[in-house]
């Protein structure tokens, strides 16, 4: 990989976007990158949690890289909106679960891979922001509908529409950011977060993921339904059984199911 590092340990994969002198921007050939890349971690058993970060101290991503498009004609432009859609629909749809590590600019197309992963963890120097309007373009990977999705309409239109950039403070009051960190606890608190959700079940955190993110798009009803499928299928895995006998035996549980 040119423009991606990763590295493995105790279950988790580290994976950076390694661009610093364009501060991680997103070209074509780092999203196919990161498409190749997440494809290859949604078929191993020995991950369970990714956390994704960029390289340095100042950027996540600073956004898609506009050297790159400046010259993009229609078509161009949809092709690269489309190698977005893939990379970053692999991100929010596979079973390991995916945490933002956001340490810094997460604006444009960095604001909308942190929205592709499961949680966000900030940074207290991060910065959040949609610009494209002023450059004469809309986000154009995903920003449109996950904002809408996680901030609400009203916020993700004025955010959208204004371009104004938000500290970390405020993506947290809004719900763009789960939490926020000091920048030198970011990796740690991230590890020790994925550590936790590794402790659990799974295979269950999976159902759960799957059930979330169908669930939501979906009217009430049918989630419901979705819901009580998905919890029946729980109850045919060993962590199951595991889990409550551990439970009634009032000892931790040794949970393996993947």
């Amino acid at each position: 990989m040119k423009n991606l590092l990763m590295e493995v340990e105790n279950e988790i994969a580290v994976v950076t976007i390694n661009r610093p002198k364009s501060l991680n921007a997103l070209n074509s050939e780092t999203l196919a990158e990161i498409n190749e890349v997440f494809s290859e971690i949604e078929k191993r058993k020995d991950i369970k949690v990714v956390i994704l970060t960029g390289s340095g101290e100042k950027s996540f991503v600073a956004g898609a890289d506009i050297s790159e498009m400046v010259n993009a004609n229609a078509q161009e432009g949809r092709t690269m909106g489309m190698l977005a859609y893939e990379a970053f629909s692999k991100i929010e749809n596979m079973p390991q679960v995916t945490i933002a590590a956001v340490n810094g600019f997460a604006l444009g197309g960095g604001c909308e891979l942190s929205m592709s992963c499961d949680i966000r963890v900030a940074s207290e120097n991060a910065k959040f922001g949609q610009p494209e309007v002023g450059l004469g373009i809309i986000p154009g990977f995903g920003g449109t509908q996950r904002l809408a999705r996680l901030v609400g309409k009203g916020r993700a239109k004025e955010l959208i529409f204004t371009t104004d950039m938000i500290d970390a403070n405020e993506a947290y009051r809004i719900g763009l950011a789960n939490k926020v960190v000091e920048q030198k606890e970011l990796i740690d608190e991230c590890k020790k977060m994925a550590s936790k959700i590794i402790s659990k079940g799974s295979f269950a955190v999976t159902l759960a993921k799957q059930a979330i993110n169908i669930g939501t798009e979906t009217d009430l009803a049918s989630g419901l339904q979705l819901e009580a499928n998905l919890f029946g299928l729980s109850f045919a895995t060993d962590d199951k059984k595991e889990g409550m006998t551990a439970f009634l035996e009032k000892r931790a549980a040794n949970l393996t199911d993947f």
